[in-house]
Parts: C-alpha cells; sequence; structure tokens
C-alpha cells in the first residue's frame, strides 16, 4: 500500500489505495467504508469488527465477516469476545441508542486528506467519543477503534481527495 495519493482502479477511477490492495477491499472502499450509516444493529457491527480488527489486518477481519456474522456464539471465550458481549448490555442499555451516542460525535466536514499520510488514527473526537463509550460500559473502545468505526460509519469522510467515493 502507497501512502500517495488515489491509485487508478481496474475501471479507471481513482480511489484510496488502500480500496486496491485486496478484492475484498474493493467493494467495501466502494460500497460501505465512509458512507453515513444509521441504525443500532449496523453501528455495533461495525464497533465490534473495528474491535476485533485491533492487532489484526482489516482484510482478515473482512474476508471473515460473513463467519462472525454466522457463527460468533460459536467462538472459544477470548477477551475481544467478552467485549462484544459486554458491550452489547452497554448498547442495550444506552437510553437514546448507539446510533444516536456515536452520530453525536460527527462535526463539519474538513478538508479532503491528500494521502493516507494525511489521515490520523484519532482525533479530539474519536478521543471523547472512546471516553463516553466508557463511562457507559463498553471496552475495546479506545481512541483508535472509535475513529476507525467513525470513518467505517460515514461519520467522518476520510475518503482521500480525488476518490470517487469522496463526494458520494
Amino acid at each position: 500500500m502507497s501512502d500517495n495519493g488515489p491509485a487508478e482502479g481496474p475501471d479507471g477511477k481513482l480511489r484510496c489505495p488502500w480500496g486496491l490492495s485486496a478484492p475484498e477491499y474493493l467493494g467495501y472502499h466502494d460500497e460501505e467504508w465512509g458512507r453515513p450509516l444509521h441504525g443500532d444493529t449496523a453501528i455495533f457491527e461495525r464497533l465490534c469488527l473495528e474491535g476485533f480488527q485491533s492487532g489484526l489486518s482489516w482484510l482478515t477481519i473482512l474476508r471473515k465477516r460473513e463467519n462472525f456474522r454466522a457463527a460468533f456464539a460459536g467462538f472459544e471465550p477470548r477477551a475481544k469476545i467478552t467485549a462484544v458481549i459486554n458491550n452489547a448490555r452497554a448498547t442495550l442499555g444506552l437510553s437514546d441508542g448507539l446510533d444516536a451516542l456515536v452520530w453525536t460525535y460527527a462535526g463539519e466536514p474538513g478538508p479532503a486528506p491528500a494521502t493516507l499520510a494525511d489521515v490520523p488514527a484519532s482525533t479530539p473526537a474519536s478521543k471523547a467519543l472512546s471516553a463516553e463509550l466508557k463511562r457507559n460500559g463498553f471496552t475495546f473502545t479506545g481512541p483508535v477503534t472509535a475513529y476507525a468505526t467513525m470513518q467505517a460509519c460515514g461519520i467522518v469522510n476520510d475518503h482521500l481527495a480525488g476518490c470517487f467515493c469522496r463526494d458520494r
């Protein structure tokens, strides 16, 4: 993966370069990542997947995504599994829902990053969201995971300047 600007895809469209590094990324980049997402279940799924990604590659998570959905209850207990169960309870305890909580951290859109090097790992908003999630009983939701969730749910738009998905 390059930290240069957008790269040309197989269809001639410019994309964020990470979206071209594996076939699974192409559809995820073009159809999901950075698009506004609503609904407690949908946001909870992204938050959980981002938590599982910590320490792994996102490609690993994408390749196993359907398995996560189909067989989650069959996993042996691990810290991240316990965190998902805990976070499910915490989600159910939110009076206004996870969707409302997460979207309160949406700000005004900033300038488009020119390269991947311009995309932060966390922001003041993701640090505040992480703290709020922790206050509400969530675990494995640090500022980097919170920011990745914000990106995945379209709360922030980190598609690079020149990427055809930027203004969709």
